[in-house]
Order: C-alpha cells, then structure tokens, then sequence
C-alpha cells in the first residue's frame, strides 16, 4: 500500500527556541502539534554556534544568518533587517523544494513583509499570527503605531494576508483601532503545552527561612517594568520577600542598580538566562507570578505559571486580561502603581485563602488554552484557505 505523503506547513518566526520570548515559544508550541499531521518546517534566525539546520522533535529548523544579533533574548534592528534579506534566499529554496499547504507568519514585523513575497511569488495561503508589541508597544518611540514607515508596514502586511490572528482581544482591538486593515481579524490564544513537574534536587538561591518568595520571567526590556516590582519591595521592607528575576537584557544593570539603591538588592536574585528546564524548577518552587510590564499581548509564561498552580499578580493592560481577573485567578494592578503592586504582595503573604483561591483557580483555568486545541482552530483555517485555491 503506497504510504500517504504529508501535506507540509512553512512557520516564519525571526525567532524561535532557544531564541527569544514568548513568541518564539508559541510558534514552538504550534509546531509540536502539525507535526502530527503535517511535515513542518521552521524558517528562523541563527545566534553564534546554534546549528543552521536541525530536526527537533520532528520539527525541521533552517536558521539564517543575521548580523548585529548580540544575545539571545533580544534582537537587534539590524538582524532583523538582515532576516529579511537571508530569510528571503532560503525561503525561496525551501519553497521551490516542497510543496506548502500554508504558510504560517509570526510577528507583522519584522517576519511579515517576508511571508507576503513567499506567499506571493509561489500562491501559497499565509496566515499573520500578530502577537501585540509587533504592532503596539507603549515602552518604544519607534513602536509601529507611532512610526509613519513602519505603520505603513504593517498595514500592508495585514492587508495582504489571507487570514490574520491576534493572540487576544487586547491586540485584535489595537490592529483595528491602529491599522483600519481591509479584512477581519481573528482571535486564537497561545497553544500552551501542560509540564511534568520536574523531579529535581534544585533549591531556590539564597532563599532564607520564611521567605515568601515571588518570581518573574521575560527579557529585560523597559516594556517589562520590572522596576515597578523593585519598587513595591522597597515599600514592604518589612516583609520577608525573595523576588527571583529570570532573563536577561538591557535593563538589567539599571534594575540591580537600583534594587541597591533602594536597599532591597539582598531580597532580588537576578538568576538571567536559564533553560527550560530550570525555569519549571523555579516556578514549581516558588509561591507567586508577578508581571508589572506596560503591555502583553498575551504572555505564554502566565500559562505556565497558572499551570505551576501559582497566583498571580499582574498589571490590567494587554492580552492578559482575556483569562486573568481581579480576585478569581489574579490580583490585578494599574500600570506604574506602586503603592497597588506593593499591597498586592501584601495581600498574597497575608491572606491565606484568597491566595488558595488563586492558585486552585489558574489550575484549572489553563486547561482552556492546551495546544492541542489551539492548534486544531489554525488547521482549521488551513482546510478552509487550502480549499479555496
């Protein structure tokens, strides 16, 4: 009996694990599942010794080079203008060799612009997955909506797909209200995969008895507002609190430097880049999530928080929002307060209850956002696009 040939999925993502933040990491999560039933292929960016071609987990990872890449949590303008340029070469070879049922486009920019000429020149369906700061991002001068090029950008690009979908109703509102694009919008949550909780003999650094401790995980960009978290710290002194910040970046001097000028530099771990591994063995030990960022599109890492069984405290702007609510499941906070972050912190040492509360409920609420289901809504729409050529 003649074997039946897989039909074939193209994910373009500038980047993808072990590069970047949770972007990255939902086209990852994506993939896990197509490669069930497709033959996926991942077009990427490369970083220092990572291979330019490997097979993970049956997903196949084709990595161009870019230039001014200089870490792994945050890229570079120029790298990814570069990926534009490498990633246009291979994505051409890559679709003269294989026939694609879809295309599978990660961030408006800078991956946008890359998917429309592939789509294009070969009539391959493209799906835009939008993630939120590829569109808006209130921490940045040159975050599209404010930049007359860029704003034009990604109006073309969403113009010109065959389908886009926004993470959440947070980022589904800003393209509409920002780019006025000529076709609907489509709202998918992140897949998120459930973790075996590690068995492990790791501790949690420098942690002392009684300590209540609280972690947070994504680059260290100014979108992020860490310092908000420092600074309710150094409003509770008298609490016994240990924060634990994992992942690097540019704000990472300024954060350490200020936990010392504030005189909470003993209470704040800066653990930087850590596997994925180490990062559930963190958050399986700690006792709560804290993000105090500007803005999230959607924020992968509160599902594996929630999923660790953890409470929450997080700001009420961004894709959050859409599963995240005030005294259920989190404890939510206006942007930049202070005062309202520290007393949050307060409330989940203090009371008992609501903190069990918490935690029981994001359990169970994760469940809704497992990949297989999330990813099954794209092959949904692949059917329908595939169709109609």
């Amino acid at each position: 009996m003649k074997k039946k040939i897989k039909e074939k999925i193209l994910i373009i993502n500038y980047e993808f694990p072990p590069l970047g933040g949770g972007g990255g990491v939902a086209s990852y999560d994506l993939a896990l599942e197509w490669v069930k039933n497709y033959d996926v292929d991942v077009l990427t960016s490369s970083y220092k010794d990572i291979p330019s071609f490997e097979v993970m987990k049956g997903i196949n990872i084709h990595r161009v080079g870019v230039l001014g890449r200089n870490s792994r949590d945050a890229a570079s303008f120029l790298s990814m203008y570069t990926y534009l340029i490498t990633g246009f070469f291979k994505g051409i070879k890559l679709a003269r060799k294989n026939k694609y049922t879809a295309i599978n486009t990660h961030f408006a920019v800078p991956s946008g612009p890359l998917g429309y000429i592939i789509s294009r020149i070969f009539r391959i369906p493209n799906v835009l997955s939008i993630h939120g700061g590829d569109i808006y991002d209130p921490s940045k001068k040159t975050s599209p909506h404010r930049s007359l090029i860029f704003k034009a950008v990604v109006k073309f690009v969403l113009n010109h797909a065959d389908r886009v979908v926004a993470q959440s109703s947070n980022t589904q509102e800003n393209a509409l209200k920002y780019y006025s694009p000529n076709k609907s919008v489509d709202i998918i949550p992140l897949a998120y995969h459930p973790q075996k909780k590690p068995v492990s003999s790791f501790k949690l650094p420098e942690l002392k008895k009684g300590e209540f401790s609280l972690i947070t995980i994504g680059r260290l960009v100014k979108r992020k507002s860490v310092e908000t978290i420092i600074e309710a710290f150094a409003k509770e002194k008298e609490l016994k609190l240990k924060l634990y910040v994992l992942g690097d970046g540019p704000e990472k001097e300024f954060l350490m430097n200020l936990s010392e000028k504030l005189g909470v530099r003993d209470k704040i771990y800066f653990a930087g880049f850590v596997t994925e591994k180490r990062k559930y063995e963190y958050l399986n030990l700690s006792d709560a999530y804290i993000m105090t960022s500007l803005h999230e599109g959607f924020g992968i890492v509160f599902m594996e928080a929630m999923d660790c069984s953890l409470p929450i405290i997080c700001t009420n702007h961004g894709g959050q929002t859409d599963f995240l609510f005030h005294e259920k499941n989190a404890l939510m906070i206006n942007v930049g307060d202070v005062s309202a972050c520290a007393e949050s912190i307060k409330r989940m040492v203090k009371d008992k209850k609501l903190y069990q509360k918490l935690a029981k409920n994001n359990k169970a609420d994760v469940r809704k956002f497992y990949a297989e289901n999330v990813a099954k809504q794209y092959e949904d729409i692949f059917k329908v696009l595939a169709d109609k050529k």
